[in-house]
């Protein structure tokens, strides 16, 4: 188990509260600390299934400097080549198990998941 997790985000801390309270331990992925690659962000959107864009967040500064909005359309590549380039854009939190993924927000969705 994994969790993308930004320290500085309450829903990521939010979400490793959320886990500890059951008992749960997941690897910490400072993806912020230490950025991945894009092969690793395809990796994941392909965990996450459907929709790219979800991983992405688009209300950021860095989102509206970069001329991105909701409805670009651009392969599933090309987003993982930008959030790795821009790691600040990766939603947060994101838990993996196994083979699959979910965005924990809201946190119960977790609860889904699991």
């Amino acid at each position: 188990m994994k969790l993308w997790h930004n320290a500085r985000c309450s829903k990521s801390r939010e979400a490793l509260a959320w886990l500890a309270a059951r008992g749960l331990q997941a690897e910490v992925v400072d993806y912020l600390g230490q950025p991945p690659s894009a092969a690793a962000v395809l990796a994941l959107l392909g965990k996450l299934g459907g929709d790219p864009r979800a991983l992405v967040r688009f209300k950021e500064d860095e989102a509206r400097e970069l001329g991105l909005a909701a409805t670009d359309e651009r392969p599933a590549a090309e987003w993982a080549a930008l959030l790795a380039a821009h790691p600040r854009l990766i939603e947060r939190p994101v838990l993996e198990v196994g083979g699959k993924a979910v965005i924990g927000r809201p946190v119960e969705r977790f609860q889904e998941f699991l």
